[in-house]
């Protein structure tokens, strides 16, 4: 029984791999309207729940991120359920960097009392998500591959980075 529920746990942790970036930029396009509003209208107790999206997609995919099932259950299937594979490793190193960077801002705006430096922090993460979201240009995607490239990653990453295969159900 422990392992059927260690089993079920690690389940539950997987990123997915391939990834749908149909999903992916929409759910750019949502943190960049969430940050946005968050700078427009001076709303930072909102910072918490962007950092948990971006820590409930590293840690699970789109499993646990509401951004995410919204983008999977409502918003793909009203575009008519488009797919474009894409590799798993390098959106959710993408995602690590997002967390890294509204976590920073966070701490930065609400527990330090520097909001000039947790706005800027705010206003670069929304820029990259715009980026993703109108062009497709995911800037950690980018970082990766120049991981890749000089061999910080394995091999075996690399080699799962080309398979795209997309399976049935897919996400962010």
């Amino acid at each position: 029984m422990f392992l059927e529920e260690k089993m079920s746990a690690r389940e539950l942790l997987r990123f997915p791999h391939p990834v749908n970036d149909v999903v992916a930029r929409l759910v750019a396009g949502m943190v960049a309207l969430v940050g946005g509003s968050i700078l427009a209208l001076d709303l930072p107790w909102l910072l918490p729940l962007l950092v948990y999206g971006f820590a409930a997609r590293v840690a699970a995919g789109p499993r646990l991120s509401p951004m995410a099932q919204l983008a999977n259950r409502v918003l793909l299937p009203a575009l008519g359920n488009p797919r474009r594979p894409t590799a798993g490793p390098p959106k959710r190193f993408a995602q690590a960097i997002g967390l890294f960077v509204s976590g920073a801002a966070l701490i930065s705006w609400m527990v330090l009392d520097q909001a000039g430096v947790g706005r800027g922090l705010l206003g670069i993460l929304v820029l990259f998500a715009t980026l993703e979201a109108t062009v497709g240009f995911c800037a950690g995607c980018l970082v990766f591959r120049l991981f890749m490239r000089w061999g910080w990653v394995s091999q075996e990453t690399c080699d799962r980075c080309n398979d795209l295969t997309l399976p049935a159900r897919h996400g962010v």
